[in-house]
């Protein structure tokens, strides 16, 4: 039977072969989640994103959301399907049940994730930020603010947002002009516009708890100054109860290219002088608060990307096995019937390009998720250190590379289709529209390129970096020692090493009067970090497969499976990384023209 969304058998190897993660149940904090209870969640995720959340999807795209005086209406058949949602209590999966959790592993919550992101990655945003909303309260909340706001948040009652970005004030944050004024009463009157808030307004929730950043009267300029609030939608009185509008007020919507379901909102907040907000955290400190919201939403982008390329790539395959159209190429009989086109060498060159990526972004993906399962069983401070350094380092290459790689994933989804793909009736061309936000929000990848050069690549004095190789280097030995892996292994190795030794080399110019240099090639060091993490994960699956098939003892149907394991790292390694040797050279050359040419040089005067 064809799949769509994802493919659970790949899913299941990730969660129980790879990673191994009914481990975790070995530990107190994870004790309920053993493997029947781990495929039991999966199984449950699956069912309500194909039943459920899925049929949404075009629906939503089609009517999308309706704005009008102020109040916003998503599309109707998302109702339904977020009732359901709260009801199974998807929002704070890895959560504690006291504010309304489910306490699961988050490398297991990546894995349901991946299908109701894949379903429906448009409706998700508004379940997905009010979680990252009610992070920032449950971290940095004082007591009051956690018992009026969080349980609320977390079981999807209320929604949350970020308001960061302002007109004046996108990338650059510090330029923010939104300000905050002391009262008598404890609380600020907050005044400013804010653009591109996902969810900002919309009649899924009856209120709506914004994290404000916002410059108190006084306070320095720049980034330095920002401090974060909570601003409800509704005020919210001391017992709970809820008071008057908030002068928080919805002023118009965006028209998009894709995920028309979500509505994504200008605010004014206090255009009356009626926005009042309570301070979250400690005045001044607000960016580093906001970060713990914005990293777990780098995150979610990056799944959102690979769950529209999971899905392309599904689809992908089901119509390549189904459309028939031309001979094949190795048939000298004029009369011979037409094939498959996956039978045909340039669509099947695809799908391994389309297969290899999928499978390598998963393991990606879910093993970020399980670093952080790592940090919360270990009692150890320098173990959670190590783990936390992972995962800091490879955010920028999980928002960034991923969503870049998965447009392009998308895109081939489309060819495969031929016309077909590229009109309505057919799913690919609204996974690639949809898929094309996650290369800009919660910073561009451009951004993420320059945050793995200036902040990742040096953090803890290089440690964390030093580390990912050796974890990477780690299993290249291992599969040295896998019959048939050895070749793909030095394969690897190679460019392992010429990554350490361009990182090395960008990491000294970016400290160098060549800065500038170093920062135009930050985004292909990004991308041959990347494609270093895909062999990675793609030769760790080989190495579990390639043992699983000298085993000989693979059920029915695995086989095939196992051996595909072996076939992506093989495509991978000798295809993909050839021309990753390329753009470290390109980087060690340090080629200067994108900074050394004047703005005239450009033309178009």
């Amino acid at each position: 039977m064809a799949q769509v969304i994802a493919d659970r058998r790949d899913i299941d190897f990730v969660l129980h072969e790879q990673l191994q993660v009914e481990e975790l149940s070995k530990h107190e904090r994870f004790a309920d989640f053993n493997r029947k209870t781990i495929d039991m969640i999966v199984s449950e995720a699956r069912n309500l994103a194909i039943k459920e959340i899925f049929p949404t999807w075009k629906l939503g795209d089609e009517e999308g959301c309706r704005f009008e005086n102020g109040k916003v209406a998503v599309p109707e058949s998302f109702h339904k399907a977020y009732e359901l949602f709260r009801e199974g209590e998807w929002i704070a999966m890895c959560d504690p049940a006291e504010w309304g959790g489910q306490g699961m592993p988050s490398s297991v919550a990546q894995a349901a994730g991946n299908y109701f992101n894949g379903a429906n990655c448009a409706f998700m945003m508004y379940p997905a930020l009010s979680h990252g909303a009610g992070r920032l309260v449950e971290v940095f909340g004082t007591d009051k603010q956690k018992k009026l706001f969080l349980k609320n948040m977390y079981t999807g009652k209320w929604g949350g947002t970020m308001l960061l970005t302002e007109p004046e004030a996108g990338s650059d944050v510090g330029a923010l002009t939104t300000t905050a004024v002391r009262n008598e009463d404890g609380t600020y009157s907050i005044t400013g516009n804010k653009i591109f808030i996902s969810g900002g307004e919309n009649d899924l929730v009856e209120n709506i708890i914004h994290p404000v950043l916002a410059r108190i009267e006084g306070a320095p300029p720049g980034t330095r100054g920002i401090s974060l609030f909570l601003v409800p939608k509704i005020w919210v009185n001391d017992d709970g109860s809820l008071g008057e509008f908030n002068d928080a007020v919805c002023t118009g919507i965006e028209e998009k290219m894709g995920i028309h379901g979500n509505a994504t909102c200008s605010l004014t907040l206090g255009g009356k002088g009626k926005c009042r907000g309570t301070l979250l955290g400690q005045e001044n400190k607000g960016m580093q608060a906001m970060f713990v919201m914005m990293n777990e939403a780098r995150l979610l982008v990056g799944m959102q990307g690979f769950s529209c390329a999971s899905a392309s790539y599904m689809n992908a395959l089901n119509y390549a096995r189904t459309r028939i159209q031309g001979k094949a190429l190795v048939s000298s009989d004029k009369d011979a019937p037409s094939v498959p086109i996956i039978q045909h060498p340039d669509v099947r060159r695809q799908l391994m390009l389309m297969k290899s990526y999928v499978e390598g972004m998963r393991s990606l993906l879910y093993y970020v998720g399980f670093c952080e399962d790592c940090i919360r069983i270990s009692n150890d401070a320098d173990v959670k250190a190590r783990y936390q350094g992972m995962i800091d380092v490879l955010i920028p290459v999980a928002k960034g590379y991923v969503s870049d790689r998965a447009f392009e994933i998308c895109s081939h989804g489309v060819q495969i289709y031929g016309g077909y793909g590229y009109i309505k009736e057919y799913p690919q061309e609204q996974l690639l529209r949809d898929c094309r936000i996650t290369m800009i929000y919660e910073g561009t990848n451009g951004i993420q390129a320059m945050d793995l050069l200036a902040r990742k690549l040096g953090l803890n004095k290089g440690q964390a970096f030093k580390n990912l190789l050796g974890e990477i280097g780690k299993t290249i030995e291992d599969a040295k020692n896998i019959s048939g892996l050895e070749s793909l292994a030095t394969g690897a190795e190679k460019t392992v090493s010429k990554l350490g030794e361009v990182a090395l080399h960008i990491g000294k110019t970016a400290g160098s009067e060549k800065m500038l240099n170093a920062f135009a090639f930050a985004h292909p060091f990004m991308e041959v970090t990347g494609d270093a993490v895909m062999a990675w994960m793609l030769l760790w699956r080989a190495a579990v497969a390639a043992r699983k098939l000298a085993e000989g003892k693979s059920k029915k149907g695995d086989t095939a499976f196992y051996e595909g394991q072996v076939k992506s790292a093989q495509f991978f390694i000798n295809t993909i990384l050839p021309v990753t040797v390329g753009k470290i050279a390109a980087i060690l050359a340090n080629d200067g023209a994108a900074v050394e040419i004047s703005e005239d040089a450009f033309g178009g005067k």
